[in-house]
């Protein structure tokens, strides 16, 4: 059980970062699925803090392409040895389906599947794009279909969560499980936008046409410098019915520089939905594009020239021009290195040349960077940095909150930037709970900036009802200010069983006993026959919830 509500059932599945099980809201009393956190994961409190504030931004979502986030919160598990840890958990739809990535593992998927899947991840991503959610990990694994074919988009936020507490690209993929879905800015460690979301959801629509990601190797590493350097084989040139317009759909997606992809989702879907109007691209087309959006290099080349050989020697084609193949042969080289060469010339000439004066310089943009990146990046522009701690509820501890002045002003070399730098929420030290009234503890939760959580009642025999017999969180703890604290309490009474047949010493014992500290009152009812000697308990006064104290009397037949 969770925090007193939500009841853990059978095991659905396991992933890198959670264990998921299928429960039951008692007080909603509807069926959920609850991801609970791994232990490596719930040890960090920053993680902790961020996934909580990424859970409750997302559980602001409402839509049908999107799995519902109905709660977060967090619980506290007893060890064996007596230690306690935090049991960080998500309280979701249950979706009753596949995911994607079972899906594309089990065979091919058509065309007009694939463009129906990546439509409806899309269609969530234009919603939570519009909501400012940026997702940070769409893949297969995060895509569920159900078995009314409807897509549906799960885990908004939490790989923000996980990417902010992990300081590298090898620590971030080991917990998200794979960077086969990165866009080249992810993979570099800068800020993301919406864009980045568009870009994976472009390595989606990739996978689910060829079979496989646009980018393999052996370490998550190989694959990122992938995604930053290398230009994805257009997918028609994999898989033969794949046509050339989603050729230029997948390219534009995975343009390496941002600014080269679809504006929004609803842009990207909106080509998607043009694919189908018959207006195909050439293959010449499709190369110009590719060649836009990732250069021309010597791979490149090295195919070109690989198939005008093939073209050479293919005896099927039917020549409609006079002339000798070699003729044919030289024009194409000529062509081909009349097209480097140009393209050479306008990726020089179109370098960005600098804009500003020597003695001028702008102040980057390096809010929610960790502070030592952030301080170096100032450094990197002559720039002097001041750093001003204070607490932030929304961004984690260690990271830039703000600037002053503000990114994109103009400045001075060498002035002096004041970066104010997040210390994470601002903490609140728990209370002595134990043995206060209720009320009491109530109010010493609001003074020191925490709440009262659940309240769990059970019977205790030494205790008023409504004391405070223990709390989720220690004394002296240090905690969130406005985190929860569950308490259990007193209830003022015990319960007190049917002794009929009991002998009266057994029943005295019984009542008399520290579990109970109840005080036994023997009545001798003369009108029934009985053994003096052995004297058994007819009748009692009470049974079941009494109040603590509370004196029971036992009737025991003495007649003859």
């Amino acid at each position: 059980m969770l925090s007193g509500r939500y009841r853990i059932d059978e095991l659905v599945g396991r992933g890198g970062m959670a264990t998921v099980y299928r429960g039951h809201d008692l007080t909603l009393g509807r069926t959920v699925a609850i991801k609970i956190l791994k232990t490596e994961l719930a040890a960090d409190s920053a993680f902790r803090t961020r996934f909580r504030l990424e859970a409750q931004a997302a559980s602001r979502m409402s839509h049908p392409a999107i799995v519902r986030v109905y709660d977060a919160g967090e619980d506290v598990e007893t060890a064996e040895d007596g230690t306690t840890r935090a049991v960080p958990y998500i309280v979701m739809e249950l979706v009753r389906g596949h995911l994607l990535k079972d899906i594309i593992s089990a065979g091919p998927v058509s065309v007009a599947d694939a463009i129906r899947y990546t439509d409806g991840i899309l269609e969530a991503l234009e919603y939570s794009h519009r909501a400012g959610v940026v997702h940070r990990d769409i893949k297969p694994g995060n895509v569920m279909v159900t078995e009314q074919g409807q897509v549906k988009v799960m885990d908004f936020g939490i790989a923000r969560a996980v990417s902010d507490s992990s300081s590298t690209v090898a620590e971030t993929t080991a917990i998200i499980g794979t960077a086969s879905y990165f866009s080249p800015e992810q993979a570099k460690g800068e800020p993301v936008d919406a864009r980045a979301d568009l870009y994976s959801a472009g390595v989606v629509l990739y996978e689910l046409l060829t079979g496989r990601p646009p980018f393999r190797g052996d370490t998550p590493v190989a694959v990122a410098y992938q995604h930053v350097s290398e230009a994805p084989v257009p997918p028609s040139d994999l898989v033969a019915a794949v046509p050339r317009s989603l050729d230029s759909v997948v390219l534009r997606a995975l343009a390496k520089d941002p600014y080269q992809r679809f504006a929004d989702a609803a842009s990207f879907r909106h080509a998607l939905d043009a694919t189908g109007d018959g207006k195909t691209p050439t293959k010449r087309q499709v190369g110009a594009l590719h060649s836009e959006l990732y250069g021309a290099n010597p791979r490149q080349a090295a195919e070109t020239a690989r198939s005008l050989r093939q073209l050479s020697t293919d005896t099927t084609m039917r020549r409609t021009q006079t002339g000798p193949p070699v003729a044919w042969i030289w024009t194409g080289v000529a062509v081909l290195a009349a097209l480097l060469i140009s393209v050479f010339i306008w990726v020089i000439a179109s370098r960005p040349q600098p804009t500003l004066p020597e003695n001028v310089r702008k102040v980057p943009d390096i809010v929610e960077m960790a502070w030592d990146r952030a301080e170096k990046e100032l450094v990197a522009n002559d720039l002097e940095a001041t750093k001003v701690e204070e607490n932030s509820d929304t961004v984690a501890a260690g990271n830039v909150i703000r600037t002053d002045p503000i990114a994109g002003t103009r400045v001075e070399p060498g002035e002096e930037i004041t970066v104010y730098v997040s210390t994470g929420q601002k903490l609140a030290t728990v209370p002595r709970l134990e043995n206060l009234s209720r009320t009491e503890a109530t109010a010493a939760l609001d003074d020191a900036g925490l709440t009262l959580g659940t309240v769990t009642t059970r019977n205790d025999p030494k205790l008023a009802a409504d004391t405070v017999i223990s709390a989720s969180l220690d004394e002296g703890a240090e905690v969130a200010v406005g985190t929860s604290v569950n308490v259990v309490v007193a209830s003022g009474k015990v319960t007190v069983v049917d002794m009929s047949g009991y002998s009266v010493d057994a029943a005295e014992r019984a009542l008399e006993a520290d579990d109970l500290g109840l005080t036994a009152n023997v009545i001798e009812d003369a009108n029934c026959a009985g053994n003096p000697d052995a004297p058994i308990v007819k009748s009692q006064s009470a049974v079941g919830d009494v109040a603590i104290g509370s004196t029971i009397d036992l009737v025991v037949c003495t007649g003859s």
